[in-house]
This record gives structure tokens, sequence and C-alpha cells, in this order.
């Protein structure tokens, strides 16, 4: 039975690398929390592989268990072929009045419905004696791969090319179908002259499609690039408004590069648009830096953009990610305390009200401005 849980893990894991489910997780990454994104994934996955075992269960009932085997066997390599399919990324629109986690679950139901992860969970159900670990094994997958996908969007950027990944799942794929006909296919069809056939055919259209996915992803972007770029294309106007915030060497006199709070926060901006690096786990102590009589209007301008780019992309609120970081620093200078609250404006005034009534109006009139 753990073997058949592997066998299931590994099969729907090739299957789902650099597939669209791995990239609309990392789109979703950019939007929802980790967490919310996984686990909205996870209940996606449990229902609709659950509902292709059950249909499997009942196909392995009327249909004799030799002939499902060798149509499992021919499937897996349709499945590897498939592989080397250009696919084009499906634009995403999220409805968060639904909720983070439901939203992703929606998304990944809907998409996996009739794919080829919910028919390799469907297939290896029809005959397997333990569908609970079939359930078990894909499910993991799913979440596997979709986590690598939300870390390749948020670390890694686009230095795994698409194309070796989707080389690699059709080669697996391929692989498992080709020693399934072997092991079930009578021996009378085993020839030489079949296998040499068979073989010349596979290599041929995957030569083909392979050739037509390299000519592809020259002529555009990758959508793990897009996905790993969009930050830094919702950070430009950050950038911008921490640049004018610097008083510059007339007011400071010698400048304390990174030693100034404001110093430090616009090399750290600046090195995440360099290196496509947005989550860093280090603690900004803010009390270690010198702090300067910066412009608080300027200073609420850049907070402002954070706020609104909160609402508007839907930016995790981790501790790690580089913008909630900027976000504490510019609250530290303005209220001398970091406040919790990001995604609900209306809470998140009413608590710098609390603490500067003034304060809240300007934040709630650059938000305003930053909509229109």
């Amino acid at each position: 039975m753990i073997s058949e849980a592997i066998k299931a893990f590994l099969l729907v894991f090739a299957a789902e690398m650099g597939d669209k489910s791995q990239i609309i997780a990392m789109t979703f990454a950019t939007q929802f929390k980790k967490r919310q994104v996984l686990m909205g994934v996870a209940l996606a996955a449990i229902l609709n592989h659950g509902l292709a075992i059950v249909l499997g269960r009942y196909i392995s009932k009327v249909i004799p268990l030799n002939t499902i085997q060798i149509f499992a066997g021919f499937l897996f390599i349709v499945f590897g072929i498939l592989s080397l399919k250009d696919e084009e990324l499906e634009d995403v629109e999220t409805k968060k009045s639904l909720g983070p986690v439901l939203t992703v679950a929606i998304a990944f139901f809907v998409g996996e419905l009739g794919d080829k992860t919910q028919l390799t969970a469907m297939t290896l159900a029809s005959e397997s004696t333990y569908p609970f670990f079939i359930l078990l094994g894909t499910s993991s997958a799913m979440i596997v791969t979709s986590g690598l996908g939300i870390l390749v969007g948020s670390k890694i950027g686009d230095k795994i090319p698409e194309v070796l990944v989707k080389i690699v799942s059709s080669l697996v794929f391929i692989g498992f179908g080709a020693a399934k006909l072997y092991d079930v296919l009578p021996t009378s069809y085993l020839t030489t002259t079949n296998i040499a056939i068979f073989a010349i055919l596979v290599i041929a259209i995957e030569a083909y499609l392979l050739s037509r996915l390299v000519a592809s992803s020259k002529k555009r972007v990758s959508p793990m690039k897009m996905a790993a770029e969009l930050l830094y294309v919702q950070t430009e106007s950050l950038k911008r408004s921490l640049d004018s915030i610097c008083l510059g060497e007339d007011r400071c006199g010698s400048c304390a590069g990174n030693n100034c709070l404001i110093g430090f926060i616009r090399f750290i901006i600046k090195e995440a648009r360099e290196n496509d690096a947005y989550y860093k786990d280090f603690t900004l102590d803010v009390d270690k830096f010198i702090k300067k009589d910066y412009d608080k209007k300027q200073v609420l301008e850049s907070l402002g953009i954070i706020l609104y780019d909160y609402q508007k992309y839907r930016w995790e609120d981790s501790e790690d990610f580089i913008v909630m970081k900027i976000k504490n620093s510019l609250e530290e200078i303005l209220f001398n305390r970091a406040i919790e609250e990001s995604y609900n404006i209306d809470k998140y005034l009413d608590e710098v009200s609390k603490i500067d009534k003034r304060a809240a109006k300007l934040l709630e009139a650059e938000i305003q401005y930053n909509a229109h």
C-alpha cells in the first residue's frame, strides 16, 4: 500500500511540474499567504482526486483488470507526450469575497477537472487495492508541487528552465507507461519490430513537440518568469517614493548610507528587485538605525502606496516579505510602533487614528489617490 502511494505521488509530481496549476500557485502566492494557498490546493486536490478515485473503483468492477492496465499504459504515454505541449497560462480572476482558501480551492478544482492528474488518479484507483493511499499520494504531490511553485515564484525566479521541467515530466510518464505495457501486453505483441516502430513513433512525436516548445519559449516570456517578476513591477512606485524620502547630503551632511533607516530600506528593496529575492529571513531592528528628521508627508506617501498595493495585489503578510519589513519601518518612523493590520483598511486607519488622527486622514487620502 505504501508503494501505491509512492507511485501515485511520483506520477502526479511529474505531471504537475511546470504545469499551469503550478504557475497558478505562484500567482496566488503574490496575492495570498502561502499557508492559505496550500490549504486551498489541498482542499481542491482531495475533492478532485477523491471524485476520480470513486469513478476509478467503479470502472474496475465492470472492465477486466488486464484491459484497464493496458489502457493505463497507453494513457501514461499520451500524458508524457502532452507534457511537451505548449500551454498558455490562463488569467486567474480572483473573487476575493469568497476568501483566500475558497478562492484558491475553486480555481484549482475547476482547473483540474478532466486534467491529466485527475485522470491519472482515476486510472491508478481502477487497479489499486488501497484507493485511500492513491488519494494520499496524489493529493500530497499536488501540495508539494504547488509549494515548489511558490518557492520558484518568490525566490528562485527563472533559474529553472521551463522547457527542462517539461522534458523531465514527459520522460517520467513515458517511462512508467512503457514499463506497464511491457508487463501486461501479450508476448505475441512484444516483437522487436513492434517495439522499434512504437519507439520511433514516440520519439518522432516528442522531437516535433519539443522543437515547437523550444521555439515558442524563445518568443515569449516564461510564465514562471512572469510570476517571479510581478513583484518587480509592483514595487516600482514604492522604490521611487522611498528615494524621495532621502534627505540628501545637503541636509544630512555626510550620508550614513545603510546605517540610516531609510538608506537601509532603500538598499533592501534595490537588492530584492535586482535579484528577484523578495523574501529575506532577517530581523529589522529599527532601534539600531539612525533616525533623521524625515519629511513625514513623504513617509506617509510611501506607506500609502504599500497599503493600497496590499489591497490591490493581496500581498502576503509574511514576516520574511521585505515589503512587510518596509511597511513596519515606515510605521516606526511615523508612529513609533508597527501596526499589525494590513488588509482591512478601515481597521488599519482606526488603529492609526488612535495614535494620530491627522496622519490617518492623510493616509486615507493617499490610498484614495493611488486608487485613481
